[in-house]
């Protein structure tokens, strides 16, 4: 059984907190004391506040947003009205760079952080010194999908988890050798912990608690992007 914990206890997030030892009380305060191979979802905001990339923004003025997501974009896509499709430093595609201004003081944007995969691990380390724990970590964003409405949760940074499980060369029930079959775990992590979360509740973070052991190690955002070359659409 895998087992989803909001994490509510979390408070409001400044630039230079340290985010480890709030992750580590929240969860007592929620009833659910850290365990070895559970996994922590903390949203991208609260880590990138914490990390302080924010900037000054003028939510009125359209012409800095533009000039804002082009300078954190290293190539333009597609272009809608204010809608920016854009790839990043990181290797995302995805709305507007990653820039978000909800959940931020007025006049602020926040950006995503600059390596999500390292901000994953400073939290990992943080609750390993914190009470010798070891746990996994997942940076979430809520990204929009191709040729589907909605929005959900993806993994933008990860540590101790697997971003992908490959199971190519395994069989299925049927005894059929699978052939293309790669599962995204840290995605569904990101998205089936959103559920818990929400958009509009304020709670950043979540515990997942019952994960597959063998999906339990060291990986990279990196294994969820797909290559430009194998790209269809680009």
């Amino acid at each position: 059984m895998i087992e989803l914990v909001p994490l509510p206890g979390v408070p409001e997030i400044r630039p230079g907190v340290q985010v480890a030892p709030l992750l580590v009380e929240a969860a007592v305060a929620a009833g659910r004391p850290l365990q070895a191979g559970d996994c922590l979802v903390v949203t991208q905001k609260i880590v990138s506040k914490a990390e302080d990339r924010l900037v000054p923004l003028d939510p009125d003025d359209p012409e800095a947003r533009r000039r804002l997501v082009e300078e954190e974009s290293v190539r333009i896509l597609r272009r809608r009205g204010d809608l920016i499709i854009s790839e990043t430093r990181h290797g995302f595609v995805c709305a507007n760079a990653g820039i978000d201004l909800s959940n931020v003081d007025d006049g602020w944007a926040a950006l995503l952080p600059v390596d999500g995969d390292r901000s994953a691990r400073r939290i990992r380390d943080g609750i390993r010194a914190c009470c010798g724990m070891e746990v996994a970590v997942v940076i979430s964003d809520t990204f929009g999908r191709p040729w589907r409405h909605g929005l959900v949760d993806v993994a933008i940074g990860v540590a101790g988890l697997a971003a992908v499980v490959d199971l190519r060369g395994t069989e299925d029930d049927r005894g059929r050798a699978l052939q293309v079959t790669e599962v995204a775990i840290a995605d569904e992590v990101a998205s089936a912990a959103e559920l818990v979360m929400g958009k509009s509740r304020g709670i950043p973070a979540a515990l997942v608690r019952g994960l597959d052991a063998a999906w339990l190690r060291d990986s990279s955002v990196g294994e969820l992007i797909r290559p430009p070359g194998d790209d269809l659409f680009r």
